[in-house]
């Protein structure tokens, strides 16, 4: 094995361990990609700004309209109350005593609609702590149930979603968020359920064997104060966070004002709608002749629908939030500095790894692991999940792990795919439901996140997420690459 090679192994190895240990990537992956370089014998400071650099800016410069419209959108949902009001909704219809569903299909509707998962984790967690007492569902399983409706199906899988996992691939594939809508419902309803069927076996299990909601407080300080439980299925003690009702998020959600529901529905129906017309029926019948020139990047309508139609939808989204909550949302400046700001640091997070993954891909020895990813199968679509797959897992992150795959090899799998005659719609479906299976190892801020707020602990909680954000992602992944090759994209 070459120095070049083991260098690039132990970068990648290194970039998991230290970002799970909390290092942020907007250091680790310039650093990281200097080593890699080292190792190399490749020339560090040409490297950094002259590939690194400049891949960082390109990513940044595409999609960072949908980072900061999204994370401006998810802010004036949350503080406008609409996200509050549309969980209350479906827990109020769906009814306390299918806690389970009601929250997935709660969490699933707000980041269909364009919500950050963040701000429904914040949203629907106190509803959902409340839901679970009242019908004597543990809590170790309220993390896994908003991980399945916030970042399962409804980020990678259906057709239409603005997630950004979702709108990656169509400048690599000349696609649009709507690609292989049949599959993409297909494997939305295997996540969907496959996941609240282990849920509601898990719990039922659980009970059965003497769980309930917040089992009694043992002796001596725990995690967050609160002394610690006794696992019913070990027998080990594990810590328990702080009740709902001293919890932060508790205190987050009743401070919003109260939104009728059909009011509240309405920007999460333009964003899907909108998206929908403008890619389908709007921009096909429009002039668009002047693309072609150079000041314009010469492409054509189809590289830059798809990203268009996300940024028109989420604009006239905010802008009824806005209009019909003027009152509510009160700080108007406020919420959407707030939400502009909180769009930064996920942008250049995963604008560092595509820079990582373009030094990686400059590397001589980066042609052994092409070949061998390319190599796995005479399917493009089995090698570029796998490498999607593994690409997220190392980095923690989909959208990082699949930009750094499509940098490297996306003009790759795109080339092989036409040679085969291989729709491009599939190709982006599966690189987008790729993206949302490894993704979601121990080290994956968003599960860090989602478990910090629910005031639980991995060993509490992360065995059901691993269930519901990996193991059902990766066999609706299988179903469906198996569906496309015999039928292709439909």
């Amino acid at each position: 094995m070459s120095l070049g090679l083991i260098g690039i192994i132990l970068s990648l190895g290194l970039l998991m361990y230290l970002a799970y240990r909390g290092i942020n990537v907007l250091i680790l992956a310039p650093l990281l990609a200097l080593l890699a370089t080292l190792m190399a014998g490749g020339p560090m400071l040409a490297t950094y700004t002259q590939v690194f650099m400049p891949a960082l800016g390109k990513y940044a410069m595409t999609y960072f309209p949908l980072f900061l419209l999204g994370a401006i959108f998810g802010k004036v949902m949350d503080v406008s109350g609409s996200a509050k009001a549309i969980a209350d909704f479906i827990v109020d219809k769906i009814g306390a005593q299918r806690a389970i569903l009601a929250i997935v299909l709660a969490c699933g509707i707000l980041t269909y609609g364009g919500v950050s998962l963040f701000v429904v984790a914040f949203a629907v967690f106190p509803i959902a702590a409340a839901l679970f007492k009242e019908s004597g569902i543990p809590k170790r399983l309220i993390p896994a149930t908003i991980a399945l409706g916030s970042f399962t199906f409804t980020m990678t899988a259906l057709p239409g979603t603005p997630a950004i996992q979702n709108a990656i691939p169509s400048p690599y594939f000349g696609t649009n968020a709507f690609a292989a809508p049949g599959l993409g419902l297909i494997a939305g309803l295997i996540m969907f359920g496959g996941g609240v069927a282990y849920l509601n076996h898990r719990s039922s299990k659980l009970v059965a064997a003497g769980e309930i909601y917040e089992p009694p407080v043992m002796k001596g300080g725990g995690f967050f104060g609160r002394g610690k439980n006794k696992d019913v299925e070990t027998g080990d003690e594990a810590p328990v966070a702080a009740t709902t009702e001293s919890s932060e998020a508790d205190e987050h959600i009743m401070e919003r004002p109260t939104v009728p529901w059909a009011l509240a529905f309405l920007p999460i129906v333009v964003v899907i709608a909108l998206n929908y017309a403008l890619v389908n029926w709007i921009f096909p019948g429009m002039d668009f002749d002047y693309l072609k020139q150079d000041a314009y990047g010469s492409v054509g309508i189809d590289d830059v629908a798809g990203i268009w139609g996300i940024i028109v939808a989420l604009v006239a989204s905010i802008a009824i939030v806005l209009a019909a909550n003027w009152t509510r949302i009160g700080d108007v400046k406020g919420a959407v500095n707030e939400g502009t700001m909180g769009s930064l640091l996920p942008i250049f997070n995963t604008a560092s790894e595509v820079g990582y993954g373009a030094v990686i891909a400059s590397l001589a020895a980066f042609t052994t692991i092409k070949d061998a990813v390319l190599g796995v199968s005479g399917n493009p679509l089995v090698s570029l999940a796998l490498s999607v797959n593994v690409l997220a897992g190392i980095t923690g992150s989909a959208s990082g792990g699949m930009s750094i795959a499509l940098e490297a090899l996306g003009t790759q799998f795109k080339e092989m795919a036409i040679s085969q005659g291989i729709s491009l719609e599939l190709v982006h479906r599966v690189t987008a439901i790729s993206s949302g299976g490894f993704d979601a190892l121990p080290h994956n801020g968003a599960v860090i996140t989602l478990l910090a707020i629910c005031g639980l602990s991995h060993r509490q909680s992360y065995k059901d997420i691993a269930v519901v954000a990996i193991l059902v992602p990766v066999l609706a992944l299988i179903v469906i690459i198996v569906l496309g090759t015999i039928f292709g994209s439909f």
